[in-house]
């Protein structure tokens, strides 16, 4: 059973540049193995229960990788009650495969039943309340800290303050960690026309646990959609750079949805995060040097 601590602002919980672990890529990962993969991520709503063959070749890379979950369906900032019987299974799951972290979107996803989508919680200070306390009461159950993703949306219903004035609140009242979506920071800041890189530098660096970048889909000039379904595009392998100067070269996962192109093109944005990371690790011992 993995050691649990309930420091929110640990160390990070996974190095390197990781993957994430989707059904569609199995086969290919297995018969070409995961050389230049550090760590992997799952959804754990996917794998909970499942069992057979399919439960064993999750197993045979548990056993081999490090790993993090990044849930889909606990709907922190939702009305319904917590389904504290999701988070009694999530709990067992992460135990039983070593996982190192769990992380949840700051969104919500039910209200009479499943939305099937992430939805914007409202930019209030009794909603940073609500989510706070739910994140609390999720952490009891799990008995882990857990972190929160800022997430993509597409209209701010009742705001009252700024997106970036509600995730610090969110964090420093439920006193959680941050998995800090790079390319979720593009979208918004196209969509809702703010400067990606002052919201970036305006987040608490000593709460990011890791990092996500993904692709999305160009609507148009001023429209970006969240898809994860393309590669990584410039603008947003800026933004990481931008995050390396801000968080240092923290973790940092690609996550790939559908549209799968050949495994040896995933594992060359995953080597190019690498990549970056490590002209970030230099440019920091560099400064080390010339401060002593």
């Amino acid at each position: 059973m993995p050691t649990r601590t309930t420091e929110a602002t640990r160390q990070q919980p996974v190095a390197g540049a990781g993957l994430g672990l989707r059904r569609g890529l199995l086969a290919e990962l297995e018969a070409h193995g995961a050389a230049g993969v550090d760590f992997f991520e799952l959804a754990p709503e996917n794998w909970i229960g499942v069992g057979g063959s399919l439960g064993k070749r999750l197993r045979a890379f548990t056993e081999r990788f490090p790993f993090v979950a990044h849930g889909l369906s606990l709907s922190l900032g939702g009305p319904a009650p917590l389904d504290e019987r999701l988070l009694g299974d999530i709990r067992d799951f992460l135990d039983v495969h070593g996982i190192r972290a769990y992380t949840e979107h700051l969104s919500y996803c039910t209200d009479e039943g499943h939305l099937y989508d992430l939805m914007p919680i409202p930019f209030t200070s009794d909603a940073v309340r609500h989510v706070a306390a739910r994140i609390r009461r999720a952490q009891e159950i799990l008995e882990r800290p857990i972190g929160i993703e800022n997430v993509s949306y597409y209209a701010a219903p009742g705001a009252e303050m700024s997106e970036i004035e509600f995730v610090t609140a969110v964090l420093q009242e439920a006193d959680c960690g941050l998995l800090l979506d790079v390319n979720n920071i593009f979208v918004n800041a196209t969509n809702h026309r703010y400067d990606p890189a002052e919201f970036l530098r305006s987040l608490p660096a000593g709460r990011v646990w890791y990092l996500h970048t993904a692709g999305h889909y160009v609507e148009g000039p001023d429209l970006r959609v969240d898809t994860h379904g393309t590669a990584v595009c410039e603008d947003v392998w800026s933004l990481l750079d931008a995050a390396y100067e801000h968080c240092g070269p923290v973790a940092t996962l690609l996550e790939r949805d559908f549209n799968f192109p050949p495994l040896k093109e995933l594992v060359g944005e995953v080597t190019r995060i690498r990549e970056l990371q490590s002209r970030h690790h230099v440019a920091g011992q560099r400064k080390l040097v010339v401060a002593e």
